[in-house]
């Protein structure tokens, strides 16, 4: 259905069938603290739209919530299905004793998330949500409200001199000679992940929406990403104490923009997208910052 949606849209990005099995499958540990129900509007054997509805319950024992949540919506132009779609996501919420209904999510704050309402004149980034410009007329009309602008920020590397960089890098050693900043490879990713997530979960813990990754939760994403990762562009700070012993402090994780690469696949890896993916790749002159803390 979301290819019918937006094959007149030259700037949405087919995701990759295999990903989305993934998340929806057994294995995401994501689904041990939470549950999911899948709706589809049907307009005599034509799918119009479609939901999923969703109830975190790591979510709300953080936040003391009582707060489900939809996701993977797309819909034709129509108010009346949307709205059908809605309403059968917050009534299974409801009958979960949820009171709030809140979304975009796929499925979570850890994954794309939010409603694209500005920068519609150019394709998502790696990982970052997309959706046509009515879909802010249906949510509105369907009696939603902004919870929260999340916003995305480009930066244009180019005309910035290095040294520039160069001297904020040095007068930041001079301050923290203790601290070492290495990369992060593949081999090292399954040594470095506790680390990570430690940085991450102290770092984010007062952001807005934020619940905890857990081991497992951690080690799928890492599973998910790892045959992307670029040493070159993942980092990991580290404080050395007095005993010698390695205290992490930040990290930042970025990958080339890969959707750059993944749009001419068209959704399919096989048999032939992996080509047109390899084949893209090597024009890629964007990053995303994929995470960090």
């Amino acid at each position: 259905m979301a290819e019918r949606l937006y094959r007149d849209d030259p700037n949405w990005v087919a995701p990759l069938r295999s990903d989305l099995a993934t998340v929806f499958s057994d294995e995401n540990p994501f689904f041990r603290h939470a549950e999911i129900q899948l709706f589809v509007a049907r307009r005599g054997k034509r799918d119009v739209g479609r939901i999923a509805a969703i109830l975190d319950r790591g979510h709300n024992a953080f936040h003391h919530e009582q707060t489900s949540f939809f996701g993977f919506f797309e819909s034709e132009n129509d108010p009346e299905v949307a709205g059908l779609l809605f309403d059968a996501a917050a009534l299974w919420g409801r009958e979960r004793k949820m009171r709030v209904l809140r979304g975009p999510v796929n499925p979570s704050l850890n994954d794309e998330a939010g409603l694209l309402v500005d920068g519609f004149g150019s394709p998502p980034l790696f990982m970052m949500t997309y959706n046509p410009s009515y879909y802010v007329t249906l949510l509105e009309g369907a009696g939603f409200r902004k919870a929260k602008d999340l916003l995305a920020y480009w930066f244009d590397v180019a005309p910035t001199p290095l040294a520039r960089f160069e001297r904020m890098s040095e007068r930041v050693r001079r301050q923290e000679p203790d601290v070492a900043v290495r990369t992060i490879s593949k081999r090292s990713l399954a040594a470095d992940l506790p680390k990570i997530r430690e940085v991450y979960n102290t770092a984010w813990e007062k952001n807005w929406g934020f619940v905890p990754m857990t081991d497992e939760e951690m080690e799928f994403m890492a599973h998910r990403l790892k045959p992307l990762l670029d040493k070159d562009f993942a980092f990991l700070a580290e404080h050395r104490h007095a005993d010698g012993t390695l205290e992490p402090v930040a990290f930042m994780m970025s990958m080339p923009d890969y959707n750059r690469a993944i749009a001419p696949a068209k959704g399919r890896l096989l048999p032939f997208g992996w080509l047109k993916f390899l084949l893209a790749k090597r024009k890629i002159r964007a990053l995303r910052v994929v995470t960090l803390g």
